[in-house]
């Protein structure tokens, strides 16, 4: 059996060429390419776009925690070479454990450099030039640079040029020398112009995101709507929209938006969990049933889901499915409290039989 169509999840704006371009070569590769971290998400792409728009620590500890979900965390560069539209790095030999001995860069600020890419080469295993580079960065990180400084001044940089110069930290600009020992910025032309005037899909998404972090739903909501509008084909922001609606308490039009983002992803599975609980709010538990049960048909290790269900099952009196989920449950989750209430569930099951 072949293994599944990776799907990509877009982390930021893309800056090296449009998502649309992106998401024509994911389907022509055979993959999926959506924006957010959903469930579904196999390999996350992190747009160097998301300096622009999170602050360093912020940006740090997200991709620690995607890190810690066991995706496959894909710099522009890497997305890029996956699609087969940049050529295969050079055979290399270094682990990124090797760089950060050989180099002194510490591995968490490799790693996130690597992520927004910082080297020539976009993963493991590294070159001779990317130690080159990474002793560079060593030293600018010593000098007091932080990780999000280099990255930011490094956007416009050709990688190729970069191992031959002189890196040096003026106020807050990471600087070279050129060969006539003059200090300029690191431009250059790797990476292509996108020009264009007004905000694109990407730009407004990225707003919204960063409106819903802060609490300012009915801003975040206006921004995936306009995002929507400019392309009618995001799941994602239909599905984000319509939990700023829910929260904002507008409940029949948060329906609707989990409904469009199933139209336009039926497998989107946290849209048709966050539907249910809507409509189970609303006392509609029949359609939630429903709903949840093609919520665990689309992942069959969605806990919550399956606990949420074994509720409504027995909340409608079927005895034989709650159990049956409950039990299910417990093989996903043996420990928690929502554990020990599943447990109770199944002692209850067993008293009303006997009884």
């Amino acid at each position: 059996m072949p293994p599944p169509a990776p799907v990509y999840g877009l982390l930021g704006p893309l800056t090296a060429f449009p998502r649309r371009l992106a998401a024509r070569a994911a389907i022509t590769a055979g993959a999926r390419l959506r924006r957010g971290a959903d469930r579904g998400v196999t390999h996350l792409v992190l747009g160097r776009g998301l300096l622009d728009r999170r602050d360093d620590s912020t940006l740090a500890a997200r991709v620690a925690a995607e890190a810690a979900s066991g995706r496959a965390l894909l710099s522009e560069a890497g997305f890029l070479a996956a699609l087969g539209l940049a050529p295969a790095p050079a055979p290399a030999g270094m682990t990124a454990a090797e760089l950060a001995d050989k180099s002194r860069l510490p591995p968490t600020e490799l790693e996130l450099l690597r992520l927004f890419d910082a080297f020539e080469t976009p993963a493991a295993p590294f070159g001779l030039r990317d130690l080159i580079l990474a002793r560079k960065y060593a030293a600018l990180l010593t000098d007091g640079a932080g990780w999000g400084e280099i990255a930011r001044s490094l956007r416009g940089a050709c990688r190729v040029t970069l191992p031959a110069r002189a890196l040096e930290r003026q106020g807050r600009a990471i600087l070279a020398r050129d060969g006539a020992d003059r200090l300029c910025e690191l431009d250059g032309q790797f990476l292509l112009d996108l020009g264009g005037a007004g905000a694109t899909p990407d730009d407004l998404f990225a707003e919204a995101e960063a409106a819903e972090d802060e609490g300012r739903l009915t801003d975040a909501a206006a921004s995936y709507a306009r995002c929507l509008a400019l392309d009618p084909t995001d799941a994602t922001a239909a599905f984000n929209r319509a939990n700023c609606l829910r929260l904002l308490g507008e409940a029949t039009e948060a329906e609707r938006g989990y409904v469009r983002a199933l139209k336009l992803d039926p497998g989107f599975v946290e849209a048709w969990f966050n539907l249910a609980g809507l409509t189970r709010a609303r006392g509609r538990t029949a359609a939630a049933r429903s709903q949840l049960a093609r919520a665990i048909a689309a992942d069959p290790d969605y806990a919550d889901a399956v606990y949420n269900l074994a509720t409504l099952e027995f909340e409608a009196g079927d005895l034989a499915a709650a159990e049956r989920w409950w039990r299910r449950y417990l093989e996903l989750d043996a420990s928690s409290e929502w554990a020990r209430t599943a447990e109770r569930g199944l002692q209850f099951v067993a008293l009303a039989r006997r009884g």
